[in-house]
């Protein structure tokens, strides 16, 4: 499981709650103040935490709010839903549950509509969310893509919570989330594609000074044994740097 990135209520305390009704000023500048807390994270697992903490500031109604992935299932509603994100544990528990021993089609419409709400779950048959007290739901799509979904859901303990304020207020904050978290993963990746390139070159260093050969001959026995142990470049170029080259540098001159 991700390390969790907590993010407190006192974090937000200077920035503003949206009442129902917020005026296109007062709204535009308390999604600028949103966007700048988003794009602040160092991850995307922060960015996630964050946002769902943000929903709840920012979106009118809402009370409670989680990050869900759906996956496609081969039946209609049969999705599965892994939580990724949630502010409190009655989200994790009931976005848990809804992971394909008691699905919902209110989840499934996100295929084909960027955004469902759900009125009432006692009278919608919402399970889950009516034994959890959680009458009201918001969902919004994040990302899609033929077979994933990326959701975000606000909750709420009382029925009807979210109108057309709360919908169009969800849908501009999820775009600066879908930015944020885009941008946190092009980051990640860049990140770990540095840390992988320095690995390597630490890795044909080792090689070139024990086998006395040069780079590019370093680097074609490295290649070699990767193919040939089935181990990714990465992973065995961190074994060698790790044991100092003694016995994973033995394994690549192996022939």
């Amino acid at each position: 499981m991700p390390k969790r990135f907590v993010v407190t209520a006192s974090e937000f305390g200077d920035l503003p709650r949206l009442p129902e009704g917020s005026g296109g000023f007062e709204l535009a500048e308390a999604l600028t103040a949103a966007a700048r807390r988003l794009h602040d994270t160092d991850t995307p697992h922060s960015t996630l935490d964050t946002a769902v903490r943000l929903a709840v500031r920012f979106m009118p109604g809402a009370e409670y709010a989680g990050i869900s992935v759906i996956e496609r299932g081969s039946r209609p509603y049969t999705s599965q839903r892994r939580p990724l994100a949630w502010t409190d544990e009655v989200v994790r528990a009931v976005e848990s549950r809804h992971g394909g021993r008691e699905p919902h089609p209110h989840w499934d419409h996100l295929w084909s509509q960027p955004v469902t709400r759900m009125e009432d779950s006692e009278a919608d048959g919402g399970g889950a969310l009516s034994a959890a007290g959680l009458r009201s739901a918001l969902a919004l799509r994040l990302r899609a893509d033929r077979r994933r979904l990326t959701v975000l859901t606000a909750y709420a303990s009382k029925p009807r919570a979210f109108g057309e304020d709360a919908t169009r207020i969800g849908r501009l904050f999820t775009a600066h989330v879908g930015i944020a978290l885009d941008s946190a993963t092009v980051r990640e990746q860049l990140t770990e594609a540095m840390r992988t390139r320095d690995l390597i070159g630490q890795a044909t260093g080792i090689l070139m000074e024990r086998q006395n050969i040069d780079a590019a001959s370093a680097f074609e026995s490295l290649v070699k044994a990767s193919q040939r142990e089935n181990v990714k470049l990465r992973d065995l170029a961190r074994r060698i740097v790790d044991t100092h080259g003694t016995t994973a540098g033995r394994g690549v001159n192996e022939r």
